[in-house]
C-alpha cells in the first residue's frame, strides 16, 4: 500500500455516534439507547468506538457514556437509533486519552448490513473503546447486498494486509454444504487466516468461520449433520478457570443454524485445543487454542431476535420444508413471537473475548 493510499484510508469522513446508557438500564440488553450523529473525520471503513461505561459518567451521575464512531450513511447506524440510542456531546465522549483497540470483521455472510448490526451491538456492550474496520474478500463479491454498500463501507484484504490488528472476527457463511476446498474464496481466506498468525492478537470464529478455522489451523474435519440444526440450545461449560467463560452461568442458551459440525474427536485430540462449552444437541460450542490467539465458536451468539424467524420464513418460501428452529418460538408455534433468551451471554462472551485475551495482551503500540 502506497502513502497516499494510506493517507486515503486515514481520512475518510466518518460520522460520530455518542451514546448515553441509564445506569437503571441493563446494558447488556442493549434495549435502550437514543442517539445523534456529528460529522468527523477517520478511515474508509465504518468504525464504532465504545469509551468506558464503568468509569465516564456524565455530570449528574445517572449515565454510561458510549460512544459509537460510523460512517454517517451506514445503514446499522439508523438500526442503532431505533433501538433508542441517546446522544452524548462529542467532547465529553471522545475526553479518555486511549488508544482504541482495532478490530477487523471479515463479514463472509451474505445479508452484511444484517451481520454489521449484530456485531457492532456486541461490541458496543464492552467498555473497551473499539475501531472496527469492515472487509470483504475481493476473490468472492456477493450478490445480496449493495455494490455501492460495499464499495463504501468496506476494504479487501489487500487493502489492509500491511497492518496489524489487535483483533479479528470471522464471519459464517452459507458454504458449508461444499468442501472447504471448493469454495470460491478459499485461498484468499487461507492466506487470510495464516495473515492473522502475525498480524492480529487474537481472533475470534464464527459457525462456518469456526469450522473454516479448525480446519486451516488444526486439521478438524467438518461433518455432516442428518438434518440442519436450528434453534436455541442449552450449553454447559467446562475449564471455568478459563477467562472467556468467566461470569457464564451453570448452564446457558445460544442460537445455532447450520447443517455440518466440526469433529469433535479431532478436537479433543489436539493438545493445542481446549473444548470450553458444548451442548447435548448442537455439540461443541466454544474451542479455543491454548495461546488464546484462536477462538471458535460454532454457533451465533451475536443473533438478535428475529434471526431465526427470518430464516425459518426464508427457507419455507424456498419451498425447502424447513423443521421449525427449535426452543424459539413459545409452544414452537411460529406464529409467535419468538424468545430472546441469550443476549445476556453474548454479550459476556464478546466483552471477555475483547477484554482478555485482546486488550489485556495486544502491544500498546501495533506495528
Amino acid at each position: 500500500m502506497t502513502d497516499e493510499t494510506k493517507e486515503d484510508f486515514d481520512k475518510m469522513s466518518l460520522s460520530s455516534i455518542y451514546c448515553r446508557t441509564s445506569d437503571a438500564i441493563d446494558a447488556t440488553t442493549n434495549d435502550t439507547t437514543s442517539c445523534k450523529v456529528n460529522s468527523k473525520a477517520s478511515t474508509k471503513a465504518s468504525r464504532i468506538i465504545t469509551n468506558s461505561h464503568n468509569d465516564r459518567r456524565n455530570k449528574k451521575g445517572k449515565g454510561l457514556i458510549m460512544p459509537i464512531r460510523v460512517k454517517n450513511n451506514l445503514p446499522a447506524k439508523k438500526l442503532l437509533e431505533d433501538e433508542n440510542i441517546f446522544v452524548m456531546d462529542e467532547t465529553r465522549a471522545m475526553s479518555q486519552d486511549i488508544r482504541p483497540l482495532k478490530i477487523a470483521i471479515l463479514n463472509l455472510m451474505p445479508l452484511k448490513e444484517d451481520t454489521e448490526h449484530h456485531l457492532l451491538r456486541s461490541l458496543a456492550n464492552s467498555p473497551l473503546q473499539v475501531d472496527v474496520t469492515f472487509v470483504r474478500t475481493a476473490s468472492h463479491l456477493g450478490k445480496n447486498t449493495a455494490f455501492e454498500h460495499m464499495e463504501e463501507f468496506y476494504v479487501t484484504y489487500d487493502e489492509v494486509k500491511h497492518h496489524k490488528f489487535d483483533g479479528m472476527i470471522i464471519t459464517g457463511a452459507p458454504v458449508e454444504n461444499l468442501e472447504f476446498e471448493e469454495v470460491s474464496y478459499w485461498e484468499e481466506l487461507k492466506e487470510i487466516m495464516e495473515w492473522s498468525k502475525t498480524n492480529v492478537t487474537s481472533t475470534y470464529h464464527i459457525c462456518w468461520g469456526a469450522q473454516a478455522g479448525l480446519y486451516y489451523h488444526y486439521g478438524v474435519r467438518k461433518l455432516p449433520l442428518e438434518k440442519k440444526l436450528s434453534g436455541v440450545y442449552k450449553h454447559q461449560v467446562f475449564n471455568r478457570r478459563e477467562p472467556l467463560i468467566r461470569g457464564f452461568d451453570d448452564g446457558f442458551s445460544a442460537p445455532h443454524s447450520r447443517y455440518t459440525t466440526s469433529s469433535k474427536e479431532d478436537i479433543e485430540k489436539n493438545p493445542n485445543l481446549t473444548i470450553l462449552s458444548e451442548s447435548e444437541e448442537a455439540g461443541v460450542f466454544i474451542v479455543i487454542s491454548n495461546d488464546g490467539k484462536q477462538v471458535f465458536v460454532t454457533g451465533h451468539p451475536e443473533y438478535d431476535r428475529l434471526t431465526l424467524d427470518k430464516e425459518y420464513r426464508r427457507d419455507v418460501a424456498k419451498g425447502i420444508n424447513p423443521d421449525v428452529p427449535e426452543n424459539y418460538y413459545p409452544g414452537d408455534d411460529a406464529s409467535q413471537k419468538p424468545i430472546l433468551s441469550w443476549r445476556a451471554h453474548a454479550n459476556t462472551l464478546y466483552s471477555n473475548w475483547l477484554n482478555y485475551y485482546v486488550y489485556q495482551v495486544t502491544p500498546y503500540i501495533l506495528e
